[in-house]
């Protein structure tokens, strides 16, 4: 278990972070920016929640989903095989990706066919969850631009997770849509 006691610490007053193997890095490294980018991802989620209470067992999965985000954002925090405090690294599991994936069936069986590409909006659940969407597609291509660095390394467990987080994401608006029955579809061309 993780405890903070002390808030502040005055030790990025100089514009760099800490990294949970104990190195310091600036506050724009990309590193950062990619972790920064799901605690942004889980704080969306987190509103999405606020308006997904009526479907159980969606609600379930995003809470699963916000607790699994922090370990993504300890495996980045500990670059290559560095340890974390106590010694322990915290990696992201197949395990995860798999349940991931396995949720995304689930819910996907019970929507209504897809007709076209589809709009965010329709209920504030669904709406909150394409913003979620967009910002796990960031942080995806900022975990994939730093997988790519010839000096940095990310676990192949993490890159999968979001991939998949985000197809999640789509099926979760959708579902949150009155199972896709009240999606906002994309009409080419309506505005001509």
């Amino acid at each position: 278990m993780v405890f903070l006691n002390r808030i502040y610490t005055r030790t990025g007053d100089d514009g760099s972070t800490a990294l949970g193997s104990g190195g310091r890095r600036k506050k724009y490294d990309l590193r950062i920016a990619a972790y920064g980018t799901l605690d942004e991802l889980n704080a969306t989620i987190g509103i999405a929640r606020l308006h997904s209470a009526g479907e159980p067992a969606l609600d379930a999965a995003l809470a699963r989903i916000q607790n699994d985000l922090f370990d993504l954002g300890a495996d980045l925090t500990t670059p290559g095989k560095g340890r974390g405090p106590g010694g322990a690294r915290l990696t992201v599991t197949e395990t995860q990706v798999t349940w991931l994936e396995a949720e995304i069936d689930r819910f996907n069986a019970e929507l209504a066919p897809l007709r076209s590409f589809v709009l965010p909006g329709g209920s504030a659940a669904a709406a909150y969850l394409h913003l979620a969407r967009t910002v796990c597609r960031r942080a995806e291509r900022l975990i994939a631009e730093l997988k790519d660095k010839p000096d940095e390394s990310v676990t192949p467990e993490v890159l999968k997770y979001v991939n998949r987080l985000s197809d999640f994401l789509f099926v979760a608006s959708r579902y949150s849509n009155g199972k896709g029955e009240r999606d906002v579809l994309w009409v080419p061309g309506q505005n001509r």
